[in-house]
């Protein structure tokens, strides 16, 4: 960022026309204040400081624009700055004004006036004189900087040249070395001899400085405050800021009281030169373009009231961090908001709603407490007035115009959040206590129902239509997660994106996420980061996320000391520019009013927000924890420290808000609800509802029978989309290599011969795009490819403007309907937000590919938590694609493997039965987690990919796409292989769909006497075997590629070894023998020659790498060898041996 002003103080006190030296009573003012931090203004700020005489108005670059030079956002400061100085002092737009200096007098004056300034430290009482140590320092290193004493820069006997113009940041930088003193002298001589020989600007500010009359008029006064003098002004503009700054280090943040912290020495009106003597006076404290406590609306105050209003502001149970943001108008929103004439205070009628709403958060833990007093339920004691604050902050978002809210959580108050703010049943959550979670019922009351494996009841989820205080209504969902704390923040911020777009939210401001985290988790999980970072990113915003910190002081039995290096567990939102407001968790009307506050910002400006909960934890981690093990003092203290609801009965019956039997009402009309509901739980039966509300119309469960369909395309359909897909316009420069590359795509389809894998890809979203489903693509360099294949995205090489020929498919083609796009780099965030995109709606493909398939090991935790195991836990289906580059092409371990075993192993289809019937056979697909392929053909590709939308049930899928096979001249596809018109090899009836296994390609018959070997193989080791066999001759070796790893094609691997009756059966794959597909295939396979009576394990063989912990060799000439081996066995005349 680039500052055009440089605020300077008057070099003159007594006044612009008495020609004085600065006075002694400034000099160890500045130095010290240089000495602590020295803060830039921002580019369009007017000071208005009033002495006895001109105003000094500064309104114009102080440096020539020609000379001006970026100014680094740092703080300068001399061995003597505090610690808090340095984390407080960087400057922003959204900060005051601030002097940067005064002339070199000031700074160069005898050293021992530095010691008159005396500044107390906050253990001092107001306005002692008694010198602070940073003070001291600061004063001994003006005094070792300052010329000896009695010495003075002397003025130059003959007229100098106009200074050269120094740029900004060598000047700032620079500033207490006397270099920029010397310039300013030297520049103020020359304007003095002629002014036209410097800058307008500079002539400007002499003139105003001088009292001379100004050719430019004064853009701005304000009527002055008698006895005010400039140097006041700047020191209350700097004790303001410091309170903007630093307040929330002083703030009354901690409910137990624990909190040792000091407060930071900035807050100390002693240190800007402020005695007792002032606090009655008056002040002015009007700035241009300034809101709160600076705006120009407000009137004169005494220091008395200023500083009170400060402390009541910045310093009582609510902390403000916002002086990090880099925007004027942002800043100055929340000083608005904060900075008011009075406190914020509530009506009777809103305390009553506060305090029903405290009562059924306080008494929801109470009931389960006493009833179920050894189970885990993991309680919101001790910070019940989070859910008062949810409420509030859902009502106000729905008064500004959300209709959704998607929530995500750990389990850390999910019960009382599920019960109080996303009312789940309070019956059911009762009998998942008595009873635990049941599976659901069939019609028949046997548990036929499909029900999967369940989960416990602080990870389910729910959904709700909830009214609102204000009288309307609004959908809440809580996505259901695992214990992995903070998985669940990026699948809720994609849930909220894809929401948006099948809403039409443009604006983002009907559909919002809200983010509860826990102190250790905050600060200690990356994918925090990960999901911050995703804001502001093209096709990842969602227009701002509620982040909500539950900070119970310690994580587990970990205090915040070994679970963080910052200040606060929030501090990771303050790269992201996030305001953050920390409240005293005891002060539910705090709570309340900063939720509402957060919501207002989320609406306004469309951006994350933080809202941290400073509580505590009444029992252990679980309620059969003792947490006085690890945190003895801290458990002393909440033993005798009363519950917020306590708290708050206490403060309206003695402010006469509410009388005691009023409070006693409601208490009991609450508890009478909660017993009635206990009594309820003790018949209620889970329904089929609770289970599969959240199914999508029409679509199939695991139990429910779906049809197989086609998924080839009418011939003229495809062609017409074909064209499109492969169309640049006219006057669009595309780079040469591209526009081969596009030229060669559309004559493959123009000669329906030779359609290569990016061509494939590109029908397969195109015709998907035709028939109205949403396509969506992202990962890193997806746009281009990895292996700069795809160019989904062509850029014009001469005005660098982009064309998607994918978004000119339909006429009128709504935006977004295809969006690929370029992820950060992140696997974990990025996979997380995916599959919450997908998880929304049933009619788009959207898929992830990682820029290698290794990579995918970041996001482990999403494939483990959530893609395999996601419907079995949660009964939530989603349709999302993994492409994963997989391949031994000697690229070394980091880039040959996609750890296909991993995948396999987490399979669960059964490897010992054979599916008999064929109503079994297409319900296989159906009752796996998820499906494994590495196809070898772009037809194939194509077909993998359409049928993850043609059918009425939804599983993620698993691709291991190619890297070298991209460009492999044998790697192509006729169109004939995409139309539903014609039958292809391997098909039994009319029309192309996925091929799960293909076939030998010399097409033998049903049976085959003279086939000696059948090997088995999958991906790209096919067309090596196929080469080699084909330069060999051998014909007696037949070679079936498993394009469908998982579920396991056991029909049609039985085919094949029936089809070769006599041939030794082989397993040939490049990974080694530990990983690949061998140990999912092995039982599988002996499954099948059992079934057929052809033995069993042994009479399998292997053909690969050995078992390694590597997933492959680094050196060219041992993968080279390697591959050979594995390659030539294959075809080898002696039998291969059962164990290499």
């Amino acid at each position: 960022m680039t500052w055009h002003r440089l605020l300077l103080l008057a070099r003159r006190a007594g006044g612009p026309s008495s020609g004085a030296p600065t006075s002694s009573r400034s000099a160890p003012y500045l130095r010290r204040y240089f000495t602590t931090r020295i803060a830039a203004a921002p580019a369009d700020t007017v000071i208005t400081a009033h002495g006895r005489g001109t105003p000094i108005l500064l309104a114009r670059p102080l440096i020539p624009a020609a000379s001006a030079s970026p100014l680094r956002r740092s703080a300068w400061h001399s061995p003597s700055a505090s610690a808090h100085s340095a984390s407080a002092s960087a400057s922003s737009p959204c900060s005051p004004p601030t002097p940067l200096s005064a002339f070199s007098r000031a700074l160069h004056s005898d050293s021992s006036a530095s010691a008159k300034l005396s500044a107390a430290p906050p253990s001092e009482p107001f306005g002692s004189s008694a010198p602070s140590a940073a003070s001291a320092a600061g004063a001994a290193g003006s005094a070792a900087a300052a010329p000896a004493s009695g010495s003075s820069v002397s003025p130059q006997l003959t007229s100098p040249p106009p200074p050269k113009a120094v740029p900004l940041s060598n000047l700032m930088d620079n500033f207490l070395d006397g270099t920029s003193s010397v310039y300013l002298e030297e520049l103020q001589r020359a304007w003095e001899q002629d002014p036209t020989s410097v800058d307008k600007s500079w002539d400007t500010f002499f003139r105003n400085f001088t009292g001379k009359q100004s050719s430019e008029p004064v853009l701005r006064t304000e009527a002055g405050i008698s006895g005010q003098t400039i140097q006041e002004s700047m020191r209350l503009l700097l004790l303001v800021r410091a309170y903007q700054v630093n307040g929330h280090m002083k703030a009354n943040l901690d409910p137990l009281g624990l909190d040792n912290r000091k407060p930071p020495i900035e807050l100390d009106p002693a240190l800007y030169g402020f005695s007792e003597a002032d606090l009655d006076r008056e002040f002015f404290l009007g700035i241009w373009r300034m809101s709160g406590f600076l705006s120009e609306n407000r009137p004169v105050q005494t220091l008395r009231e200023i500083l009170a209003r400060l402390e009541q502001t910045y310093c009582g149970t609510v902390g403000y961090e916002y002086m990090h943001i880099a925007d004027r108008e942002q800043c100055n929103w929340l000083r608005d908001k904060i900075e008011t004439p009075a406190k914020r205070k509530y009506g009777k009628q809103r305390r009553q709603v506060i305090l029903d709403r405290l009562i059924w958060s306080s008494e929801f833990e109470n009931f389960i407490a006493n009833k179920w007093g050894a189970a885990k339920r993991f309680g919101l004691e001790g910070c019940e007035t989070l859910i008062p604050g949810m409420k509030e902050m859902i009502d106000r978002a729905a008064d500004l115009g959300v209709e959704s809210v998607v929530i995500g959580m750990a389990h850390r108050g999910r019960l009382n959040v599920l019960g109080n703010v996303v009312r789940k049943p309070l019956r059911q959550i009762f009998s998942e206590f008595s009873s635990g979670i049941k599976p659901a019922t069939g019609e028949d009351g046997e548990d036929s129902f499909y029900t999967g494996t369940g989960d416990v009841k602080y990870h389910l989820g729910t959904s709700y239509d909830r009214p609102t205080r204000g009288g309307k209504r609004i959908h809440l969902s809580l996505v259901a997660n695992p214990s992995h704390l903070e998985a669940v923040s990026p699948v809720v911020i994609g849930k909220v994106r894809a929401k948006q777009w099948y809403a039409r939210d443009v604006e983002r401001k009907r559909n919002m996420a809200v983010l509860l985290h826990g102190d250790g988790s905050m600060s200690g999980q990356g994918v925090v980061y990960e999901t911050f970072h995703l804001q502001d990113l093209p096709n990842y915003e969602t227009g701002g996320t509620m982040h909500i910190v539950v900070n119970n002081q310690v994580a587990f039995t970990t205090d915040p000391k070994s679970s963080r290096s910052s200040v606060y567990c929030t501090d990771v939102a303050k790269a992201l520019n996030c305001p953050i407001f920390h409240v005293n968790g005891d002060d539910v009307e705090a709570v309340v009013h900063t939720m509402e506050l957060a919501a207002e910002w989320r609406q306004r400006f469309h951006s994350d927000v933080v809202v941290d909960i400073v509580c505590y934890r009444r029992f252990g981690h679980n309620e059969i924890d003792e947490p006085s093990f690890t945190q003895p003092v801290m458990y002393k203290v909440i033993r005798n420290h009363p519950p917020p609801l306590e708290i708050y009965k206490q403060q309206l019956v003695q402010r006469e808000h509410m009388s005691e039997e009023e409070i006693a009402e409601q208490e009991s009309r609450i508890d009478a609800i909660l017993n009635d509901e206990f009594a309820a739980s003790k018949e209620y039966v889970p329904s089929t509802r609770d289970w599969l509300a959240a199914y999508w119309s029409g679509f199939k469960s695991p139990e429910q029978l779906s049809r197989i369909r086609n998924t080839g395309v009418n011939p003229e359909v495809l062609k017409e989309v074909g064209r499109l897909v492969c169309k640049l316009p006219p006057d669009f420069k595309a780079h040469r290599a591209i526009k081969r590359v596009y030229d060669a795509r559309l004559q493959s389809i123009e000669t329906e011969e030779g359609v290569d894998w990016a061509t494939a890809e590109a029908l397969a979203f195109g015709t998907l795009l035709v028939e109205g489903n949403h396509v969506r693509l992202s990962g890193q360099d997806v746009e281009r490819g990895t292996f700069s294949h795809r160019h989904a995205v062509v850029h014009d090489q001469e005005s660098g403007r982009k064309f998607v020929p994918l978004n000119h498919v339909l006429r009128n083609q709504v935006d977004g309907m295809f969006t690929i796009s370029n992820s950060s780099l992140s696997e974990f965030g990025v996979l997380g937000f995916e599959l919450g995109y997908s998880m929304e709606n049933p009619n788009s493909l959207v898929l992830w590919e990682a820029q290698f398939g290794d990579f995918a090991n970041g996001a482990q935790v999403i494939f483990d938590q959530f893609l395999s195991s996601g419907e079995s836990k949660w009964l939530r289906q989603t349709g999302l694609v993994c492409l994963l580059p997989h391949g031994y092409d000697g690229q070394g371990p980091e880039h040959s493997s996609a750890r296909l075993e991993r995948y396999l192993q987490s399979s669960d289809d059964n490897p010992f039965v054979i599916p008999e019937l064929e109503e079994t056979m297409t319900r296989q697909v159906q009752g796996v987690n998820w499906q494994v392929v590495n196809v070898t053909t772009p037809a194939n590709y194509f077909h993998v990919l359409r049928r993850q939308i043609h059918r009425d049930f939804r599983k993620p899928l698993i691709v291991m796409s190619p890297k070298s096979l991209l460009r492999h001249p044998r790697c192509k596809s006729p169109l004939s292989e995409f139309n539903d018109r014609e039958g292809t090899p391997g098909f039994e009836k009319r029309g192309t769909r996925f091929k799960r296994l293909i076939m030998d390609s010399n097409g033998h018959g049903e049976r085959e006497e003279g086939i000696r070997r059948v090997v088995f193989c999958s991906g790209k080791v096919y067309y090596e075997l196929e080469e080699e066999r084909e330069r060999l001759g051998a014909d007696d070796v037949a070679v079936v590629r498993v394009e469908q790893i998982c579920p396991f094609p056991f029909d049609l691997v039985q085919r094949e070894v029936q089809r070769y009756s006599k041939a030794e059966v082989v397993w040939t794959q490049e990974e080694p023998m530990n990983m690949g597909a061998y140990a999912y295939v092995a039982p599988r396979l002996t499954t099948v020659l059992r079934s057929v009576n052809r033995g069993g394990f042994e009479d399998i063989k292997y053909v690969g790498r050995p078992p390694s912990a590597s997933t492959a060799t680094g050196f060219a000439s041992t993968h080279v060898r390697e591959q050979k081996e594995l390659v030539t066995k294959s075809f080898q005349k002696e039998d291969i041996p059962l164990f290499p």
